[in-house]
């Protein structure tokens, strides 16, 4: 089984509040759980944005297993389907149509190092907080840093934020590989800083990773969460900077050991601080 059918079977099986966001280009579903009290104020944690990143998907099955005490989060395992069937299936993953073209923007057969969406867009520079300004941001579709047609140009994006937007969650986690680091700015003004830097440093007791800014970020998920919503929103980069591209497996021992509490932990202290 890849991925996609190990998140879709554990949908399938889920007790709990569940729900399909949206689809992929290539028709797949985009699944979310619920966990945690119900009526609790609620974040969203999303996960496997980036294609090659695929093994935090499994991370997110994990956290709703570890499940919450007291507080709310929707969790989103698997928001970019189509490209974590690419680097784990190849071309042959893609309808029949589509192989020629993302061959050609892939440079050959090998899609290991594959961050995109089924079109070539970089789904993480696909949202509308500056867009197309970030370091490393390309105008052609690829493997990885093509901002798209215009912000939420990418059924998979445009889901994520509609779905974001009907939640009004009180924070964002975004779950990555790898470096083992917590981001957590993008321009806030001093008071939300102040805010979001408290609540970032529940993230880095709970995994281990230190603080890092990114300055030079611009179009993601986060980004958009921060500028647009004005909610605490953070990325966590999971697994060691010793591990290559794309973590597996042999990675996920060392990611969960140092992840699988982080929801729980942060979600615990948002309640207790407000």
């Amino acid at each position: 089984m890849n991925v996609y059918e190990d998140v879709a079977e554990f949908y399938a099986g889920y007790r709990g509040e569940k729900t399909v966001i949206g689809r992929s280009l290539f028709g797949r579903e985009i699944f979310a759980f619920y966990v945690g009290a119900r009526g609790a104020p609620a974040g969203i944690s999303q996960y496997a944005i980036h294609a090659r990143e695929w093994i935090t998907a499994y991370l997110a099955l994990q956290h709703i297993r570890r499940g919450l005490a007291r507080g709310g989060a929707w969790v989103v395992p698997l928001v970019n389907p189509d490209g974590a069937l690419l680097v784990q299936e190849g071309a042959e993953s893609a309808p029949a149509a589509r192989r020629g073209e993302l061959l050609y923007q892939n440079g050959g057969a090998d899609f290991s190092l594959w961050k995109a969406n089924g079109r070539g867009v970089d789904l993480n520079v696909n949202f509308d907080a500056r867009w197309g300004t970030g370091a490393g941001n390309r105008r052609v579709p690829g493997p990885a840093g093509y901002v798209g047609r215009a912000p939420f140009s990418e059924s998979e994006s445009h889901a994520l934020a509609d779905f974001t937007l009907r939640v009004s969650p009180r924070f964002t986690i975004s779950w990555h590989t790898k470096g083992e680091e917590v981001y957590w700015r993008f321009r806030q003004p001093f008071f939300r800083a102040r805010r979001d830097r408290r609540l970032a440093r529940v993230l880095g007791r709970a995994t281990g990773y230190p603080l890092r800014d990114t300055p030079h970020s611009a179009g993601g998920y986060k980004d958009w969460c921060i500028d647009a919503l004005k909610i605490p929103a953070f990325t966590v980069e999971a697994g060691k900077d010793s591990f290559a591209h794309p973590l597996g497996f042999a990675a996920f021992g060392d990611i969960l050991a140092k992840n699988v509490d982080a929801l729980f932990e942060f979600t615990e202290a948002c309640l207790r601080h407000g």
